[in-house]
């Protein structure tokens, strides 16, 4: 049975809508709350959730930042050539300009965080599967 699913689904921000929009760059389920947007600077926020085990794919942002913050649940982040580290809520990650990476929820866990994003994202392979991350 799946963990965490009334902290994700009622945290502080309110659970999103099925992120169809950018379905075809996860593995898995995953839900999307905008939640602010400023088209002069190029920064949006959201808050985005995912099922347990969903995931996106490898992923860039180019001229810009990503911040994460996890608000809910539990999950997982990577940078490209490192090891996969855990998120808990409190949890924060800064991904610079240009750094390949994912993040998704663990598999028997729902997981929430905020995205701060700046720059054009720019969307690559999928992940492995779990068991090949962890094992790292």
């Amino acid at each position: 049975m799946a963990r965490n699913e009334a902290e994700v689904k009622n945290d502080l921000f309110g659970f999103g809508e099925p992120n169809t929009a950018y379905a075809k760059y996860f593995e898995g389920n995953s839900f999307l709350k905008g939640l602010a947007s400023d088209a002069a600077s190029g920064i949006g926020v959201g808050e985005v959730s995912f099922e347990p085990g969903c995931r996106n794919h490898w992923h860039r942002h180019v001229g810009g930042f990503q911040i994460l913050v996890c608000t809910a649940g539990e999950g997982w982040y990577q940078a490209w050539g490192q090891p996969a580290q855990k998120m808990k809520p409190g949890d924060v990650v800064i991904v610079p300009d240009g750094v390949k990476h994912w993040h998704g929820a663990s598999p028997d866990s729902w997981f929430s965080h905020l995205a701060v994003t700046k720059g054009k994202t720019e969307w690559l392979e999928e992940v492995a599967d779990y068991d090949e991350i962890t094992a790292e």
